[in-house]
């Protein structure tokens, strides 16, 4: 999956933004662009020193800022489960899926 792309999915999920400077961002991603600019809210920032701490409640921070994203394990792992239940709903009913037509002529 595209890094947009999982951020458009990661939206209103939690998430931890890391900057460059060392500084920790903790909130729900409300929205992101093609830059990767990031507006959360509810955040709870962290000094890079891990000394102080904010409680804010919207945040605005600039893609070329972020170091790392961490996103709830959950989110890369949607789609495909959702695919995988989607079949095995299909085979139940009856219908036959594309996998299921290679395996029988083999």
């Amino acid at each position: 999956m595209f890094p947009l792309s999982l951020l458009k999915t990661a939206q209103g999920h939690p998430m931890l933004v890391e900057l460059k400077n060392g500084e920790t961002y903790n909130g729900h991603l409300v929205n992101c662009d093609t830059w990767m600019n990031i507006h959360l809210r509810e955040v709870f920032c962290t000094s890079n020193d891990g000394d102080r701490f904010w409680y804010m409640p919207k945040c605005y921070i600039r893609g070329n800022t972020i170091k790392y994203l961490r996103l709830p394990p959950s989110l890369g792992r949607g789609r495909a489960r959702g695919r995988e239940e989607a079949e095995e709903g299909l085979e139940e009913a009856g219908v036959e899926t594309e996998g299921q037509e290679e395996d029988e002529e083999v």
